[in-house]
């Protein structure tokens, strides 16, 4: 099938995008990073399993999944001086080729038979160091390669893709595991991140364009959490998003425990919740790509509300499959917010601090989804587990109207103080 074909068999909304010869280039190879990272997902925890002393292995497991996330939020801060100058093409081929290099490190020190935990570790650390300015780096690179008008759906299709690997992968994983091991599905991990970095090497000079001709202000008022202090919408944004994805956090804490406890089931039930929230959340990104002629901070928060209504009815004691389809339809609602919290900041942030704010937001949200699951610990223990999903709804609902409140608040604001100057 060839190109054309291929473009005028596509939604509206997508069809200039694979148009765009070097956005179609780089597309393939960034779903090929987030497949190896979704099926890491599973492979990260079980070779902890298999390598940790006997009576240890929640310790290693623990230990291993959070070095695979956590330092990216300590490598914002840290190299933050040197890498806020680098073009986002840089940092992503930076961030693709470190990871590349000590992922890979993994399956070949298994096959030596060196692979002790706490190399381990260390390894799975320093290949997450950069993780949130790899991140910051592939969308401020969407944004210079794509005109305004064309971010939304840009980002809708890379939210997809994230969101189909949490499908896919995972599955792929279970399979691959049985037949070749953890450690080797790390090493395919590590080939797909060598792959992203040799196609982002591969990106002409136009890409970076916008960003050199840029003025870059490289004092500290450059800096991320400086210039979001500067710019009440930004901070606002950071905020909810941060919010909401602290009070998803008790989810999945609590939905395991709601699946054994309250409906008396199994793995297999678990993991059809989670399939058909993945398939609704992908379709539900696909359809953030026409939702660009509509304001964008209503349909966020909007949003916000509707994922908390889908988990209400959990607590009201509903079937499992009235739930299960109303966790379908959070993750069709869900879908969309992330594509369009990145596509405010875009829109809302000048080219030249785009890759050091969205640094500095990668930074923040790192810790609100692993905040929120610890807390679901606690209140699972004090409460029912489909109290806490219902709790969690509510309190995500809650969220929306006071960020509603504060954002009319602060324009009533901005407007008297305008009006006040002009008289």
């Amino acid at each position: 099938m060839t190109p054309s074909l291929t473009t005028r068999l596509l939604p509206p909304t997508y069809r200039p995008l694979f148009a765009h010869l070097e956005f179609r280039r780089l597309l393939p190879a960034l779903a090929a990073s987030d497949l190896g990272d979704g099926m890491s997902v599973v492979a990260v925890a079980w070779l902890a399993v298999l390598i940790a002393p006997p009576g240890q292995s929640g310790l290693v497991v623990g230990a291993a999944v959070a070095a695979y996330a956590l330092p990216g939020a300590a490598g914002a801060l840290i190299f933050g001086r040197r890498l806020r100058r680098l073009p986002p093409r840089r940092l992503l081929a930076a961030d693709s080729w470190l990871r590349a290099l000590l992922l890979g490190c993994v399956p070949l020190a298994w096959a030596a038979g060196i692979l002790h935990p706490v190399l381990y570790v260390v390894l799975l650390a320093g290949s997450s160091v950069l993780h949130a300015w790899g991140s910051a780096g592939k969308y401020s690179l969407l944004s210079q390669m794509l005109p305004p008008d064309r971010r939304l759906a840009a980002n809708a299709l890379v939210s997809a893709s994230t969101s189909a690997s949490v499908i896919i992968g995972p599955a792929l994983a279970g399979f691959l595991a049985a037949v070749v091991g953890p450690a080797w599905i790390i090493g395919v991990d590590a080939v797909s991140f060598a792959l992203l970095a040799v196609q982002v090497g591969r990106l002409g000079d136009a890409a970076g364009a916008e960003a050199t001709a840029a003025p870059i202000d490289t004092g500290r008022s450059a800096a991320g959490l400086h210039l979001l202090r500067r710019q009440p919408e930004l901070l606002g944004v950071l905020a909810l998003t941060w919010f909401f994805n602290f009070l998803y956090g008790p989810v999945e804490v609590a939905l395991p425990l709601h699946v054994t406890d309250d409906l008396h089931s199994g793995a297999g039930l678990l993991g059809l919740y989670w399939t058909t929230f993945g398939v609704g959340a992908v379709l539900g990104a696909l359809c953030a790509g026409a939702l660009r002629k509509l304001p964008l901070w209503p349909v966020t928060l909007g949003i916000v509300v509707g994922w908390g209504l889908t988990l209400v009815p959990f607590g009201l004691g509903v079937s499992a499959g009235v739930s299960l389809v109303c966790f379908a339809l959070g993750g069709v609602i869900y879908g969309p917010f992330t594509a369009l919290s990145f596509t405010l900041f875009q829109d809302r942030t000048p080219a030249a601090w785009l890759t050091t704010v969205l640094a500095a937001r990668g930074a923040a949200l790192l810790t609100a989804a692993p905040v929120g699951t610890a807390l679901g610990g606690p209140l699972s223990a004090a409460m029912e587990p489909r109290q806490v999903l219902a709790a969690s709804g509510i309190a995500t609902i809650t969220l929306a109207v006071v960020a509603a409140v504060m954002r009319a608040w602060g324009k009533h604001r901005a407007h008297t103080k305008h009006v006040g100057e002009e008289a």
